[in-house]
């Protein structure tokens, strides 16, 4: 027992490192790039602290250069899950019973050996497996995991602090549980972060987990595994098994201890598990908290009012950084007829400049796309763009898969707003321009509110105020995350909770408190000191 009202270091968002030629940060991480490139790990499986491998086996390769293999990976089959599942249950009671502030110690400690001893090997595993550049992953796979480490722990410290108030005579508590079941997390491919926090953040609370990573992104998945059981994890509290989301899936989310699915991935995956977890419902000993972060369909509106250099920006970096593989990435943008001609040339120029290759070369601003299915996506909507009447290609459109999965920014004008690609994700480097009358501004908002079915992010640049007023409450329910004057991607922790609504989610804001409070189920205590000891009420005289 301690005594003792501790409180957490207070947060402070890590800073981000440049990488600059000559830098010593430069060096070291070129350092760890050749020695991760150079060796081949074989990843087991993990379930209650016993590493286990299968007959079912996967590759891990670089997607800019899919010939070099990084990692061969064992992969869970229903046997696995199951006793994942166990150990998950076996593990809880001890865990959950641990002082709050020694299971905070756990992650306070894991951040610091990312910042730390951790940061180029998680970054060269980052930029190698998912295709990043440095700066790609150093805001991801360290400053991101980071803070979520160290603010998760701070919310954990406030939740714990919410207490109710308490009448003469009477002391009422407020006791914030974990749920009392395990969590599946199921974590995606293009951020490091959302794979090392989908797990973590339940478990700082007191629940124990199941980890599904994404196939594409197990390398450094895997060393951020690692990392928490350097830095003190107990065995079975967070359990490794990677393998097709049917098998992990199927046995998870069957299980009467099934407590939660914390999700970041597609639409239609979570719609499926939303559906398997109603018709289960019946079997569970709970209802299950289910949290998805799902698609994007994300835009940029110009008013006649914007800096045209700072929209020009905003769209390059918002639809290109990271191969425009990001929930919130600029997919579609509208643009008045006054401006097009002059930021077609803005984006011409700048996207000249751009480099595209292997990331290990710092000079590239773009590498591939995370894999063959997704490189035959963007291709083919490319080409259907060529031929369509409805839109034209502006620039880019190239194409190379011999290399390396390498798709070449391209921007696209859709002559009909509801362009094919002005509604589908694609989660890649394409851009589509929809050109407005400058004089049907409201009406224009009201096409970008009801042109998708997600709403995660989206932005207005303009510097008329009534305008930047006017887009504000037009697209209230459009977006979860809005920007202004700023590119609709880089929602930092504790800065700009993260989530939206409709098909993009269940909007509960990762990087906030808001999303810790769903992995609690609080109890209220009543006691009275001094009890009646008559049962007639006052009235009854």
């Amino acid at each position: 027992m301690n005594y003792g009202a501790f409180r957490v270091p207070t947060p402070v968002n890590e800073p981000v490192q440049g990488y600059a030629p000559g830098s010593k940060e430069r060096a070291s991480l070129e350092r760890e790039l050749q020695a991760t490139a150079a060796r081949e790990v074989e990843i087991p499986l993990v379930i209650g602290g016993r590493e286990l491998r299968t007959k079912s086996q996967g590759r891990a390769v670089m997607p800019h250069a899919h010939g070099h293999v990084l990692a061969t990976y064992h992969q869970a089959g229903p046997a696995e899950v199951a006793a994942a599942v166990e150990a998950a249950e076996a593990a809880r009671p001890a865990w959950s019973a641990l002082p709050w502030e020694e299971r905070a110690a756990v992650f306070l400690r894991a951040a610091e050996l990312l910042a730390t001893t951790h940061r180029d090997r998680v970054n060269a595993a980052t930029m190698l497996g998912q295709s990043k550049t440095c700066h790609q992953a150093e805001i991801d796979a360290a400053c991101e995991m980071i803070d979520f480490w160290r603010f998760n722990v701070h919310f954990a410290e406030r939740i714990y602090a919410e207490q109710p108030l308490s009448a003469p005579g009477t002391w009422n508590r407020l006791e914030h549980r974990p749920l009392d079941g395990f969590v599946l997390a199921i974590t995606p491919f293009n951020f490091t972060s959302i794979g090392g926090n989908l797990p973590t953040a339940p478990a700082i609370l007191g629940n124990t987990a199941l980890w599904k990573p994404a196939s594409t992104s197990i390398l450094s998945n895997w060393e951020l595994f690692q990392l928490l059981h350097q830095a003190g994890l107990p065995a079975g509290v967070i359990n490794w098994i990677p393998g097709p989301g049917s098998a992990v899936g199927g046995v998870a989310l069957a299980s009467p201890r099934l407590g939660g699915v914390h999700f970041t991935g597609s639409t239609s995956t979570f719609n499926s598990i939303q559906g398997t977890v109603a018709h289960n419902l019946e079997r569970y000993g709970q209802y299950p908290r289910l949290v998805g972060e799902t698609g994007g369909k994300d835009f940029v509106f110009a008013h006649a009012s914007c800096d045209l250099r700072a929209l020009a920006v905003g769209l390059v970096r918002g639809a290109f950084e990271y191969q425009g593989q990001k929930c919130s990435a600029a997919s579609r943008a509208y643009v008045p007829k006054s401006l097009w001609k002059k930021l077609q040339r803005e984006l011409e120029a700048m996207l000249s400049e751009i480099r595209m290759g292997d990331v290990r070369d710092f000079s590239n601003f773009v590498g591939a796309v995370i894999d063959e299915a997704s490189f035959k996506k963007q291709q083919a909507a490319i080409a259907a763009a060529r031929k369509s009447k409805d839109a034209r290609i502006v620039c880019g459109g190239a194409c190379d898969a011999q290399v390396g999965w390498f798709v070449q920014p391209t921007v696209i004008e859709a002559l009909d707003p509801r362009y094919a690609t002005m509604c589908t994700e694609l989660f890649g480097p394409v851009l589509t321009v929809h050109v407005y009358d400058d004089r049907r501004y409201a009406q224009a908002l009201e096409t970008a509110a009801t042109t998708s079915s997600y709403a995660l992010t989206g932005a207005i640049f303009a510097d008329d105020r009534a305008a930047i007023a006017q887009a504000t409450t037009a697209l209230r329910y459009a977006a979860g995350n809005f920007y202004v004057n700023d590119k609709p991607t880089g929602a930092i922790v504790g800065q700009q909770p993260f989530g939206g609504s409709r098909l993009s989610g269940t909007n509960d804001k990762a990087g906030s408190i808001l999303n810790l409070l769903r992995w609690v189920s609080p109890r209220t205590i009543k006691e009275t000191f001094v009890p009646p000891r008559d049962w007639r009420y006052p009235f009854l005289g």
